[in-house]
Protein backbone atom coordinates (compact mmCIF):
# COMPACT_ATOMS: atom_id res chain seq x y z
CA UNK A 1 0.00 0.00 0.00
CA UNK A 2 1.10 3.58 -0.47
CA UNK A 3 2.77 5.17 2.54
CA UNK A 4 1.83 8.71 1.51
CA UNK A 5 -1.39 8.82 -0.49
CA UNK A 6 -0.67 12.45 -1.37
CA UNK A 7 2.82 11.72 -2.66
CA UNK A 8 1.92 12.89 -6.18
CA UNK A 9 1.17 16.45 -5.07
CA UNK A 10 3.67 18.73 -6.84
CA UNK A 11 5.50 15.62 -8.08
CA UNK A 12 3.53 14.66 -11.20
CA UNK A 13 5.06 14.10 -14.62
CA UNK A 14 3.77 17.52 -15.65
CA UNK A 15 5.57 19.02 -12.64
CA UNK A 16 8.70 17.21 -13.81
CA UNK A 17 8.42 18.62 -17.34
CA UNK A 18 7.92 22.13 -15.97
CA UNK A 19 10.95 21.74 -13.70
CA UNK A 20 13.15 20.58 -16.58
CA UNK A 21 11.87 23.41 -18.77
CA UNK A 22 12.93 25.90 -16.10
CA UNK A 23 16.21 24.05 -15.39
CA UNK A 24 17.18 22.55 -18.78
CA UNK A 25 20.69 21.53 -17.76
CA UNK A 26 19.55 19.40 -14.82
CA UNK A 27 20.97 15.85 -14.87
CA UNK A 28 18.10 13.38 -14.63
CA UNK A 29 18.14 10.12 -12.68
CA UNK A 30 15.53 7.43 -13.40
CA UNK A 31 14.63 4.87 -10.72
CA UNK A 32 12.84 1.54 -10.94
CA UNK A 33 12.47 -1.92 -9.41
CA UNK A 34 13.40 -5.16 -11.16
CA UNK A 35 11.79 -8.32 -9.85
CA UNK A 36 13.25 -11.77 -9.57
CA UNK A 37 10.86 -14.56 -8.65
CA UNK A 38 7.63 -13.41 -7.04
CA UNK A 39 8.03 -12.92 -3.32
CA UNK A 40 11.82 -13.08 -3.47
CA UNK A 41 14.60 -10.53 -3.54
CA UNK A 42 14.29 -7.56 -5.89
CA UNK A 43 16.62 -4.95 -7.34
CA UNK A 44 16.46 -1.19 -7.08
CA UNK A 45 17.93 0.34 -10.25
CA UNK A 46 19.19 3.91 -10.43
CA UNK A 47 19.98 5.16 -13.93
CA UNK A 48 21.95 8.32 -14.77
CA UNK A 49 20.50 9.43 -18.09
CA UNK A 50 23.34 11.80 -19.05
CA UNK A 51 25.86 8.96 -19.21
CA UNK A 52 23.76 5.74 -19.41
CA UNK A 53 25.32 4.62 -16.12
CA UNK A 54 23.23 2.38 -13.86
CA UNK A 55 23.51 1.28 -10.26
CA UNK A 56 21.57 -1.65 -8.84
CA UNK A 57 21.00 -2.70 -5.25
CA UNK A 58 19.65 -5.99 -3.95
CA UNK A 59 16.75 -5.83 -1.50
CA UNK A 60 15.08 -8.56 0.51
CA UNK A 61 11.65 -6.95 0.15
CA UNK A 62 10.13 -4.55 -2.35
CA UNK A 63 9.06 -2.00 0.23
CA UNK A 64 9.50 1.72 0.78
CA UNK A 65 11.89 1.41 3.71
CA UNK A 66 14.39 -0.62 1.66
CA UNK A 67 14.52 2.19 -0.92
CA UNK A 68 14.98 4.84 1.77
CA UNK A 69 17.76 2.80 3.38
CA UNK A 70 19.67 2.66 0.10
CA UNK A 71 19.57 6.42 -0.38
CA UNK A 72 20.68 7.01 3.20
CA UNK A 73 23.54 4.58 2.58
CA UNK A 74 24.49 6.44 -0.61
CA UNK A 75 24.64 9.73 1.28
CA UNK A 76 26.80 8.10 3.95
CA UNK A 77 29.39 6.84 1.45
CA UNK A 78 29.30 9.84 -0.92
CA UNK A 79 28.81 12.75 1.47
CA UNK A 80 25.95 15.19 1.21
CA UNK A 81 27.54 17.48 -1.39
CA UNK A 82 28.33 14.70 -3.87
CA UNK A 83 24.93 13.13 -3.19
CA UNK A 84 23.19 16.40 -4.11
CA UNK A 85 25.33 16.71 -7.23
CA UNK A 86 24.36 13.21 -8.38
CA UNK A 87 20.70 13.19 -7.38
CA UNK A 88 19.27 16.57 -8.33
CA UNK A 89 16.07 15.09 -9.77
CA UNK A 90 14.77 11.52 -9.65
CA UNK A 91 11.99 10.29 -11.95
CA UNK A 92 10.25 7.06 -11.00
CA UNK A 93 6.97 5.17 -11.31
CA UNK A 94 4.00 4.85 -9.00
CA UNK A 95 5.01 1.66 -7.23
CA UNK A 96 4.24 1.51 -3.53
CA UNK A 97 7.96 1.13 -2.79
CA UNK A 98 8.42 4.73 -3.97
CA UNK A 99 5.46 6.16 -2.07
CA UNK A 100 7.39 7.77 0.78
CA UNK A 101 9.20 10.50 -1.19
CA UNK A 102 9.92 12.90 1.67
CA UNK A 103 12.14 10.30 3.37
CA UNK A 104 14.21 10.16 0.18
CA UNK A 105 14.14 13.88 -0.52
CA UNK A 106 15.32 15.11 2.87
CA UNK A 107 18.41 14.37 4.95
CA UNK A 108 17.12 12.41 7.95
CA UNK A 109 19.62 14.12 10.29
CA UNK A 110 19.46 17.77 9.21
CA UNK A 111 16.18 18.09 7.33
CA UNK A 112 18.10 19.49 4.36
CA UNK A 113 16.56 18.99 0.91
CA UNK A 114 18.91 16.61 -0.92
CA UNK A 115 16.92 15.61 -4.03
CA UNK A 116 13.50 15.93 -5.66
CA UNK A 117 11.23 13.07 -6.66
CA UNK A 118 8.80 13.11 -9.59
CA UNK A 119 6.46 10.38 -10.85
CA UNK A 120 5.60 9.09 -14.29
CA UNK A 121 2.00 8.53 -15.29
CA UNK A 122 0.66 5.06 -14.37
CA UNK A 123 1.61 2.35 -16.89
CA UNK A 124 3.85 4.73 -18.83
CA UNK A 125 7.35 3.19 -18.81
CA UNK A 126 8.19 5.16 -21.98
CA UNK A 127 8.39 8.27 -19.80
CA UNK A 128 11.58 6.86 -18.27
CA UNK A 129 12.72 5.06 -21.39
CA UNK A 130 16.47 5.34 -20.74
CA UNK A 131 16.12 3.19 -17.65
CA UNK A 132 13.94 0.66 -19.48
CA UNK A 133 16.46 0.31 -22.32
CA UNK A 134 19.26 -0.45 -19.85
CA UNK A 135 17.07 -3.07 -18.18
CA UNK A 136 17.25 -5.02 -21.46
CA UNK A 137 21.00 -5.45 -20.89
CA UNK A 138 20.38 -6.46 -17.28
CA UNK A 139 17.84 -9.06 -18.42
CA UNK A 140 20.44 -10.69 -20.66
CA UNK A 141 22.25 -11.67 -17.48
CA UNK A 142 19.21 -12.04 -15.20
CA UNK A 143 16.30 -13.16 -17.43
CA UNK A 144 12.73 -12.68 -16.27
CA UNK A 145 11.77 -15.36 -13.78
CA UNK A 146 15.32 -15.72 -12.45
CA UNK A 147 15.53 -15.89 -8.68
CA UNK A 148 17.74 -13.24 -7.09
CA UNK A 149 17.63 -14.93 -3.68
CA UNK A 150 21.17 -16.34 -3.83
CA UNK A 151 22.72 -13.12 -5.15
CA UNK A 152 24.71 -10.76 -2.95
CA UNK A 153 25.45 -7.07 -3.45
CA UNK A 154 28.94 -8.06 -4.61
CA UNK A 155 27.33 -10.20 -7.33
CA UNK A 156 25.18 -7.26 -8.41
CA UNK A 157 28.17 -4.91 -8.44
CA UNK A 158 30.00 -7.35 -10.72
CA UNK A 159 27.03 -7.57 -13.09
CA UNK A 160 26.61 -3.80 -13.23
CA UNK A 161 30.36 -3.28 -13.75
CA UNK A 162 30.10 -5.38 -16.91
CA UNK A 163 26.98 -3.56 -18.11
CA UNK A 164 28.53 -0.16 -17.39
CA UNK A 165 31.72 -1.15 -19.22
CA UNK A 166 29.79 -1.94 -22.42
CA UNK A 167 30.51 0.86 -24.91
CA UNK A 168 27.52 2.73 -26.37
CA UNK A 169 27.18 4.31 -29.80
CA UNK A 170 25.21 7.22 -28.37
CA UNK A 171 28.17 7.99 -26.10
CA UNK A 172 30.51 8.10 -29.12
CA UNK A 173 31.67 4.56 -28.42
CA UNK A 174 32.61 5.36 -24.83
CA UNK A 175 31.45 3.21 -21.91
CA UNK A 176 28.99 4.58 -19.34
CA UNK A 177 31.50 4.04 -16.52
CA UNK A 178 34.11 6.13 -18.37
CA UNK A 179 31.58 8.88 -19.01
CA UNK A 180 30.33 8.83 -15.41
CA UNK A 181 33.91 8.97 -14.12
CA UNK A 182 34.68 11.93 -16.38
CA UNK A 183 31.68 13.86 -15.05
CA UNK A 184 31.68 12.87 -11.37
CA UNK A 185 35.22 11.65 -10.69
CA UNK A 186 37.05 8.34 -10.36
CA UNK A 187 36.77 8.58 -6.58
CA UNK A 188 32.98 8.44 -6.89
CA UNK A 189 33.22 5.27 -9.00
CA UNK A 190 35.41 3.68 -6.34
CA UNK A 191 32.98 4.60 -3.55
CA UNK A 192 30.15 3.01 -5.53
CA UNK A 193 32.29 -0.14 -5.93
CA UNK A 194 32.11 -0.12 -9.70
CA UNK A 195 35.05 -1.34 -11.75
CA UNK A 196 35.66 -0.85 -15.47
CA UNK A 197 36.35 -3.96 -17.51
CA UNK A 198 38.45 -4.13 -20.64
CA UNK A 199 36.26 -4.21 -23.78
CA UNK A 200 37.22 -7.78 -24.68
CA UNK A 201 36.31 -9.01 -21.19
CA UNK A 202 32.81 -7.51 -21.00
CA UNK A 203 30.29 -10.29 -20.42
CA UNK A 204 26.58 -9.72 -20.93
CA UNK A 205 25.66 -13.40 -20.69
CA UNK A 206 24.12 -15.23 -17.74
CA UNK A 207 26.33 -18.25 -18.36
CA UNK A 208 29.08 -17.27 -15.93
CA UNK A 209 28.33 -14.04 -14.04
CA UNK A 210 25.55 -15.58 -11.98
CA UNK A 211 27.17 -18.96 -11.31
Amino acid sequence: YKIDKKCLENRTYEDFLNYIKEHPDTPIVEMDSVEGKKGGKVLLTIHFVNCSFMLAFIRKHNDAQSVIDIFNHLQDILGINKFKELFVVILTDNGSEFSNPTEIEFDIKTGELRTQIFYCHPSSPFEKSACEVNHELLRRILPKGTSFDDLTQNDINLIMSHINSYKRKKLNNVSPITMFSTIYGKETIDKLRMQENEPNSVNLSNTSLTK
